[in-house]
């Protein structure tokens, strides 16, 4: 693989795809994962155990939740990122380990502070709609690349999309790139979000944006 993604997703969209169990999602954005382009599950054999983790866990359970399970004790969201993703990201050293590859993904989340620097740009939660440009424009001047942003299309009946997920580029050596394709490289894979038969797919930049603050 060539290079990583850092995704984030925004909970309330999360829960908006899929009824399920959610409750109360945070009203921040949180760790999806943290992928490599083209690769899966890449050692069946290297299984997840929480016991490797326990020193991260109140991190984890903040940062990165299972969005649409509310319950604290389950570690299945974790256990599925590591065996889709994380068995293939430790192929470097500095991921080479479960406390490694989720210690390393919760640094970059923080490093990145994309909800700060959406604040900071005056996007924020809101019943009315951005334009997709400005939102991109923000975070392209902020972070110096261009992310990829992810949307659920509007429903029937609606003019606007939502904001669903937005995903960082990282080279191997955990800078941050742009995450057009570079020339040799294929297209990024597509959003694994797929939840009952909605997904997110690559937003529009000539569909309203809305970004909701609660679960409608």
């Amino acid at each position: 693989w060539k290079k990583l993604y850092l995704a984030h997703h925004w909970p309330v969209t999360v829960c908006k795809m899929s009824a399920n169990d959610c409750q109360d999602p945070p009203e921040y954005w949180t760790i999806h994962g943290l992928w490599p382009d083209k690769t899966e599950d890449c050692n069946r054999t290297w299984h997840f155990n929480v016991t490797e983790i326990k020193d991260l866990m109140s991190d984890m359970r903040r940062y990165w939740p299972d969005v649409l399970h509310s319950s604290l004790n389950r570690t299945q969201f974790w256990k599925h990122e590591w065996d889709k993703h994380g068995t293939c990201a430790a192929t470097l050293q500095i991921l080479n380990s479960q406390k490694k590859y989720f210690g390393k993904a919760l640094e970059l989340y923080q490093h990145v502070d994309l909800n700060s620097c959406l604040l900071k740009a005056g996007i924020k939660p809101s019943s009315s709609y951005y334009q997709m440009t400005a939102i991109k424009e923000a975070l392209t001047k902020f972070y110096g690349v261009t992310p990829k942003i992810q949307c659920l299309p509007p429903e029937e009946g609606e003019k606007a999309q939502t904001i669903g997920q937005i995903e960082f580029c990282l080279t191997k050596e955990l800078q941050l790139r742009n995450c057009t394709a570079l020339k040799g490289e294929s297209d990024p894979m597509q959003a694994d979000l797929k939840l009952g038969t909605e997904e997110l797919s690559v937003c529009s930049d000539t569909l309203p944006t809305y970004y909701p603050s609660e679960v409608q």
